[in-house]
């Protein structure tokens, strides 16, 4: 299993802060859990949601685990006073240091490879009774990222970039309720696609450089990243139009499951 990029953006990322907590707080919502002893945010980034994880369990030993040292950083330094105990780390090498009662990742496991491994592993690190709830970007075979891959397939970049690229990271449903089904006593599977209301020029390319295109654009010298950002621009600017506002709608579809163990 591949893991996440390491090198990311606290700052740029945390620029649509307000269009990405959303989606952490709806799964939330329906992780049905009252007093808890452990959990762990997995893929806990900047530290964005694990406050609204210790708010509702406040006594429970939390962690925050993440691959990348400068979201850790920026996570720390947001939250101080927060108990919760900060762990750089690779997903697809964690070993929970006990059962836990919830394992929370949001918008992170897109990242990895190996789908039929990983969920199942995963359930294997927690409790009984214990939650496995998960949100994944599913934006995959819409515009923003065919578009993407049509330009890195197609210029003078296409050699450096066409190992980068993924085409489907995130599975059918089907294949979650198969793989998590036999080891759960409920499993809940849903879509929800989010009407993103995004402000400026090239609105959309800014959006994902800070996530899906950012390991294109750092493969690349000054020079052909300038060029492909611009082929990919006027892709973006024709399947997203600017409305008369001055803003652009980007529909982003997320995908998100919600699964119990046995007590």
């Amino acid at each position: 299993m591949s893991s996440a990029p390491q090198n990311w953006d606290p700052g740029h990322y945390l620029k649509f802060q307000d269009l990405r907590l959303r989606p952490a707080l709806d799964l939330l919502a329906r992780v049905p859990l009252a007093d808890i002893q452990r959990f762990t945010d997995l893929g806990c980034g900047a530290g964005t949601v694990t406050p609204y994880l210790c708010k509702l369990w406040q006594n429970a030993w939390a962690i925050g685990l993440d691959s990348s040292a400068e979201m850790l950083h920026r996570a720390d330094a947001c939250n101080p006073g927060l108990n919760v105990h900060w762990q750089q780390g690779d997903i697809a090498d964690w070993s929970a240091p006990q059962p836990q009662d919830l394992i929370f990742s949001n918008a992170v496991l897109h990242w990895l490879d190996g789908h039929q491994n990983l969920f199942p592993q995963l359930m294997r690190q927690l409790a009984p009774g214990g939650v496995l709830a998960v949100q994944m970007p599913n934006q995959f075979a819409e515009p923003s990222h065919t578009l993407m891959r049509e330009a890195a397939f197609d210029g003078p970049w296409a050699e450096v970039l066409k190992p980068l690229l993924r085409e489907a990271p995130v599975a059918r449903m089907g294949d979650y309720y198969d793989w998590l089904s036999p080891m759960a006593a409920s499993v809940e599977i849903w879509e929800t696609t989010y009407a993103q209301i995004l402000d400026g020029e090239d609105a959309v390319l800014d959006w994902i450089g800070s996530t899906a295109l950012k390991p294109l654009l750092e493969a690349l010298d000054q020079s052909l990243r300038d060029e492909f950002k611009a082929v990919l621009a006027a892709k973006l600017r024709k399947a997203y139009p600017q409305r008369q506002d001055g803003s652009t709608l980007f529909p982003f579809r997320r995908m998100f499951m919600v699964a119990v163990v046995p007590a």
